[in-house]
């Protein structure tokens, strides 16, 4: 499965396209059953057996999710179980990652991770509650996607299980976040997770429920009422509003070129040569909403949410699709005062539930570009509009250039606004401005000082907000001379090392399940002992026996 010549993954679909979920809608409660499609995967050289995903699963639940949010606000709680009989959900399909390559796997495991993590910012943020209903057997992914719900209750019919067992039976890891949520979310005794996470036949029954791994059991002839019972007592925990119209999520406008992405507010233009892909996001222009009615109005055409939308779906591609491209170039172009403005109206409705959304998408996306495993230079020349949510995107860069003019009139400009101080939490839990100045007050304070002030370069270099201000004298060579740079380094050092730079400060579960998936599962996934010759992943199921070296490392 090398990038050069697999087909371009397409993280766009609709629920008339899918091939492996069924959602339906009951009130309050939505119910999303996994129903795969055994002959439905997304490359070929592999079935789908026993509810196993691929990539084309994940895009479909991302899909699914986001489209219960969004169309369906009177949804309050969202039932996960399965279609299948006996089977909740069996997992990564082991056969896929045994024919894909090593960035694939990559790749699957950190978009399976985003949507996993996506159910509980949504918990957080927005009130939508996701209950497990197991109702057969669960194993590895099948079970994190059930560690991700609010609740997970399990069918006691003395067969259904669940397991983790990635490390007895493929020599890797629990890897889109089930280590870290046994032990950090559901409070598992770590001598219990232990045996839990190498055993191949799981835990079932009272002693799943004893150990942590489930919330609730509940005999075959009444789990569906249970569940039914206990998704409406979570709908009663929410304000998503029983009455609110949903905004369809139509197809982007979106144009695919050789070598760019075009989008109404985003484009990508990729340069081969130099290993680089420029971002560009638009400002809003025209006139735009000012209140609730001109947003209900304006729906899925909303700018906030027609740019996240945009931008995600152009981070996914350039993520899955241009693995050689290791140098974004962030850029902004259009009207500050636009995009202060449109800020200050969604800041004034937050509550309302489609604000409340969109914030979301925003907060999500920009998280994807903080965990993208690319190098990130924000270029902020004449014409740009990095303010408000836009200034988001250089603070999200590893490195940031800003051309300093003796013309004021003509020198670009930042404008830090009030989502900078709080509204896009990254994965630690922070915002990017705490991140970059170790929540270090005086730091922090002159930056609010300045707050919806313009800032040339040199006042922006005064704080702490950009890491050079070259003049037009200096700009070209030292960005040209920057970039050349960054794409001759290790990729792999540069992972390693991006990942290591964004992420500083206190960990908590998110960033660790991050961590481990750059770290640990990145470097297991590589080893003999999973995909050698006779590695554990390579031979599972064709009756040979895995050959481990035995030494510890």
């Amino acid at each position: 499965m090398s990038n050069t010549v697999a087909p371009r993954v397409e993280y766009q679909t609709h629920p008339s396209k899918y091939h492996h979920l069924n959602v339906s809608y009951n009130g309050p409660v939505a119910t999303l059953k996994i129903d795969i499609d055994e002959n439905a995967g997304l490359r070929p050289g592999y079935k789908l057996k026993l509810n196993s995903y691929d990539l084309g699963v994940d895009i479909e639940l991302n899909d699914a999710i986001n489209r219960i949010r969004f169309e369906h606000p009177e949804v309050r709680t969202v039932v996960v179980t399965s279609g299948k009989d006996k089977v909740f959900c069996s997992g990564a399909n082991i056969f896929m990652l045994g024919v894909s390559s090593h960035a694939w796997k990559v790749n699957f495991c950190k978009f399976t991770n985003e949507t996993r993590n996506g159910l509980e910012d949504s918990s957080k943020f927005s009130g939508l509650k996701f209950l497990a209903a197991v109702n057969g057997a669960c194993a590895g992914g099948g079970y994190e996607l059930a560690l991700a719900c609010d609740e997970i209750m399990l069918v006691d019919d003395r067969s259904s299980a669940v397991s983790l067992p990635e490390v007895p039976l493929l020599g890797v890891l629990p890897g889109t976040g089930g280590l870290t949520r046994v032990t950090d979310k559901r409070k598992v005794r770590h001598d219990l997770a232990d045996i839990f996470c190498t055993s191949v036949e799981g835990v079932r029954g009272q002693k799943a429920k004893d150990w942590r791994l489930v919330d609730e059991i509940a005999k075959p002839q009444v789990f569906a009422d249970k569940v039914q019972v206990r998704a409406l007592e979570l709908a009663a925990q929410s304000d998503r509003p029983a009455n609110g119209k949903g905004v369809e999520l139509t197809p982007l406008n979106r144009t695919v070129e050789a070598d760019a992405l075009r989008y109404q507010h985003v484009t990508v233009e990729i340069d081969r040569a130099k290993r680089t892909a420029t971002f560009t996001v638009k400002a809003p222009s025209g006139a735009q909403p000012s209140d609730i009615a001109g947003i209900e109005a304006a729906g899925v055409n909303w700018y906030p949410l027609a740019m996240a939308r945009e931008l995600e779906d152009a981070i996914l591609q350039m993520r899955t699709n241009e693995l050689d491209i290791g140098l974004w170039l962030i850029k902004t172009s259009g009207d500050a005062a636009a995009m202060l403005s449109s800020d200050a109206v969604m800041l004034a409705n937050q509550q309302h539930w489609l604000v409340r959304e969109t914030i979301g998408l925003l907060r999500r996306t920009l998280s994807r570009l903080d965990v993208s495993s690319r190098s990130l230079f924000a270029l902020i020349e004449q014409g740009s509009c990095f303010a408000g949510t836009l200034l988001e995107l250089a603070l999200a860069c590893d490195r940031s250039y800003m051309l300093a003019l003796p013309d004021d009139a003509a020198a670009p400009t930042i404008t830090v606004g009030e989502v900078s101080f709080g509204l896009y939490p990254m994965a630690t839990e922070q915002s990017r401005l705490q991140r970059r100045f170790y929540e270090e007050q005086p730091a922090l304070e002159a930056v609010r000082g300045a707050a919806g002030k313009a800032l040339n370069a040199d006042a922006a270099m005064a704080l702490g907000l950009i890491t050079s201000n070259p003049d037009d004298i200096d700009w070209a060579d030292e960005v040209r001379i920057a970039c050349e740079e960054r794409v001759a380094m290790s990729p792999d050092s540069l992972t390693g090392l991006e990942a290591n730079l964004r992420f500083n400060g206190t960990e908590n579960m998110v960033t660790r399940v991050f961590g481990r998936l750059t770290a640990w599962q990145n470097w297991i996934f590589q080893r003999p002992n999973a995909v050698g010759e006779k590695g554990a992943l390579k031979v599972y199921g064709k009756g040979d026996k895995a050959q481990f070296d035995w030494n510890r490392v």
